[in-house]
């Protein structure tokens, strides 16, 4: 009761837990149901919630307390559960980790859910390698910057932890594997029970594998057998299923047949089944000597090996890790890997002896009593009650922050930028020219060197006529479409860029024909506007229509009365409305079944069209849009939350709040702008400054992304941290953010409205 009394003290309410799960067989299911079990046999007020993760091709009947179920190879199963356990309220999560029950390279898909989830991650590892190989290291590595605590079976384990992968010992717990809290029983009426009255039974528990060394002790049965005719071999349980599903049951069949070849095939008893844990224990009851012949060095942890020991048999083992650790001080006997005259001179001495045995049992009892299940249960909340204290998802609650606008910097600009373009991605801050270019960069680089004022827009010019230049190198005009990718070795990795990339393209044409300080500059743009635009109609992306509607208005405010820009207004503006009239439904004022990436363009785009063709209805549906999905982008707290990536693709659900992108921030104020320039009210004025903050450290996490100093921003808000690449989207987007910032502070001193909207001009 002291237990549960401060586990309630300390606000646990509810755990997510992920693994295995029976009906699965496997000893990761089994091991999910008793902690579970554990937890609430000593929690009873602590409610657990079960995603179970199923393998390949695989459906489960699972009991009730599986509220979830996770595909294997599926990605958008982990963003599902991901958002379930958000949506529970759920205080910790706690992961059993196997590599081969998660998809992607060792396993890598669970970390798409993890780093999704809010609360914080507890993970247990059933497999901690010497060796791992670079994906191995790379998933255990990120599953120890995810979680708060990782938890092995064995000391071992955390030496591996903190040799091999250089993780603080602070951050790890040893927590032996639970067993059932049951006596040691009357071993001759379990005896009778099974028809093995009379015999020195030896006990064999778990999956059939070829790893298990079955082989080692069945050649060691003649020596024992010889010595004591009484004995019994009992090999317990069902071949593997993946087993099975490769070969049937040839192994078994090759087992059985070596007994027979060997002359003990009376002596060796193989029950088929994967016995429910009652069953197993009376087994185990029935046993003298339990023996693990395991042939893998590198296994951290054994259950069945921990479940005699708990009822105080005598073990008779290989030295693999766990039992190295487990069986030492006289609690069990240690054979060579593979050496089938040990383990039968081993044996044969136990039972020669039995005052030796009965000692072994007795230590092994001792022993047992620390790894009971109600004390496992105590120690795992405990760990759970750390992880909620030192938990980082909220680092400033309730702290005031200045949003004010900061200058706009060129500083990270020029960090990515050389003689061809700009550089898409970087390693923290240093470009990283392995990906080479893209027009989508350029594109947005070149708009923002317009923007640029005082003493850097001398600089600003220079460089966007490299941003232009390799604008018009990308257009691909036989094939009417523009090119995206280029490597660092200026070649073009495509002939034809995505959808998307055209339309954001032809944006930057219509902006510079209107903004640029040069004449040259915007008599280009407005050429290749003019040669680039007619294609746009034969493009499908909702984003597309967006960003050539923006094209045209920033055209028209070049070239009043631009006929083509005026059609493409009204051909495409046309066209989202049909959608919006598709889409929404009740609840869901949006032009899609799911929110997907630059969503507030959609509604930019409206807005401008409807104000330059005085479009009512155009307007009307530009600004209802808009307010919906500002309800869509604010958490709790009234904060900017940007639509996650994993939210792409699941029609008509609440948007996930991870990974959040900078380029979501600065749509959001240009949209916001544009709506308080048509309604002049403030509330699109107070949406801009929020989704400005974002950038500033009003966010989930109160972690700031912009830098002040050189203008550089990180790539992306996650759970517990910020992506600290700085990518050229995140700094272009971040700088955009500033520039419309100032541009919206100057305009209201202008119109004399200033501070009392809570702007300040830098």
């Amino acid at each position: 009761m002291i237990a549960m009394d401060a586990a309630a003290g300390s606000g646990l309410r509810k755990i997510a837990l992920i693994g295995n799960n029976p009906p699965r067989l496997c000893g990761i299911a089994t091991f999910t149901r008793d902690v579970r079990n554990g937890l609430i046999e000593a929690f009873p007020e602590l409610a657990i919630d079960v995603y179970a993760m199923n393998d390949r091709g695989n459906r489960y009947d699972y009991p009730d307390e599986v509220v979830c179920s996770i595909d294997q190879d599926d990605l958008a199963s982990y963003a599902r559960a991901a958002h379930r356990i958000n949506a529970s309220g759920a205080d910790v999560v706690c992961v059993q980790h196997e590599y081969g029950i998660f998809g992607g390279a060792a396993g890598a898909h669970l970390l798409r859910l993890l780093d999704r989830v809010t609360a914080p991650v507890v993970v247990t590892l059933h497999t901690v390698l010497e060796q791992p190989d670079p994906e191995q290291r790379a998933v255990i590595e990120a599953l120890a910057r995810r979680a708060s605590t990782l938890i092995v079976m064995a000391d071992k384990g955390r030496r591996i932890l903190q040799d091999v992968h250089g993780i603080a010992e602070d951050r790890i717990a040893v927590v032996p594997h639970g067993t059932p809290d049951r006596g040691t029983g009357d071993s001759e009426a379990m005896k009778r029970r099974f028809r093995c009255e009379g015999r020195k039974v030896l006990l064999t528990f778990g999956l059939l594998s070829p790893n298990k060394g079955i082989e080692t002790m069945i050649r060691a049965m003649p020596a024992i057998a010889a010595r004591h005719p009484d004995v019994l071999y009992v090999v317990l349980g069902a071949t593997h299923p993946h087993l099975v599903a490769h070969e049937g049951e040839a192994y078994r069949e090759r087992l059985v047949a070596l007994a027979e070849e060997l002359g003990v095939s009376r002596h060796v008893r193989f029950i088929d089944g994967f016995v429910e844990q009652s069953r197993l224990l009376d087994f185990l009851t029935a046993a003298d000597i339990y023996v693990t012949p395991y042939l893998n060095e590198q296994q951290i942890t054994s259950g069945t090996l921990s479940y005699a020991v708990a009822l105080g048999k005598a073990v008779v083992s290989t030295p693999y890790w766990h039992a190295a650790e487990l069986l030492a001080g006289g609690v069990g006997m240690l054979v060579p890997f593979g050496d089938s005259g040990a383990f039968s001179a081993r044996i044969i001495e136990l039972l020669d002896r039995p005052e030796v045995l009965e000692e072994m049992s007795r230590r092994a009892w001792s022993v047992g009593r620390s790894m009971t299940w109600p004390a496992i249960a105590r120690a795992y909340v405990s760990i759970f009650e750390e992880a909620v204290r030192s938990q980082p998802a909220r680092l400033f609650p309730g702290v005031e922050r200045n949003t004010d606008p900061v200058p706009p910097r060129l500083g990270a600009v020029e960090r990515l930028s050389d003689g061809v373009g700009i550089i898409q991605h970087s390693i923290f801050s240093v470009p990283d020219r392995t990906h080479g270019y893209c027009v989508d960069d350029n594109c947005r680089a070149l708009m923002l060197m317009h923007r640029i004022a005082g003493p850097d827009s001398v600089r600003a010019d220079e460089l966007a006529a490299i941003y232009a230049a390799f604008v018009q190198h990308a257009w691909n005009g036989d094939r009417g479409r523009f090119r995206n990718f280029m490597s660092f070795e200026r070649v073009w990795l495509e002939e034809v860029g995505s959808d998307d990339s055209f339309g954001r393209t032809l944006w930057s044409l219509g902006d510079t024909a209107a903004r640029a300080r040069g004449h040259d500059l915007r008599r280009w743009a407005s050429h290749l506007f003019d040669q680039v635009a007619p294609h746009v109609r034969s493009l499908g992306s909702p984003r597309t229509w967006a960003f050539a509607m923006i094209a045209a208005d920033g055209m028209l405010d070049a070239h009043p009365g631009h006929e083509l820009s005026l059609a493409l207004l009204r051909d495409l503006g046309g066209r989202l409305q049909a959608l919006l009239g598709k889409a929404r439904l009740p609840g869901w004022e949006w032009f899609e079944a799911v929110l997907a990436y630059d969503n507030a363009r959609l509604c930019e785009a409206l807005l401008r069209a409807g104000r330059r063709l005085d479009d009512p209805a155009m307007r009307a549906e530009g600004l209802a849009t808009l307010a919906w999905l500002d309800t869509q982008q604010t958490n709790d707290d009234g904060q900017f939350r940007a639509i996650g990536t994993d939210s792409f693709g699941h029609e008509y659900m609440p948007p996930l709040p991870f990974d959040q992108q900078p380029v979501e921030a600065w749509a959001t104020i240009d949209a916001a702008r544009v709506a308080h320039d048509i309604t002049g009210e403030l509330r699109w004025e107070e949406m801009a400054r929020k989704a400005y903050g974002w950038y500033l450290g009003d966010n989930d996490l109160g972690l700031p992304l912009g830098s002040v100093i050189d203008g550089g921003c990180f790539d992306g808000l996650m759970s517990d941290r910020v992506n600290l690449n700085q990518g050229a989207e995140s700094v272009l987007a971040f700088q955009f953010a500033c520039c419309a910032m100032r541009e919206m502070a100057e305009k209201a001193e202008t119109e004399g409205s200033g501070t009392k909207a809570g702007i300040v001009a830098s």
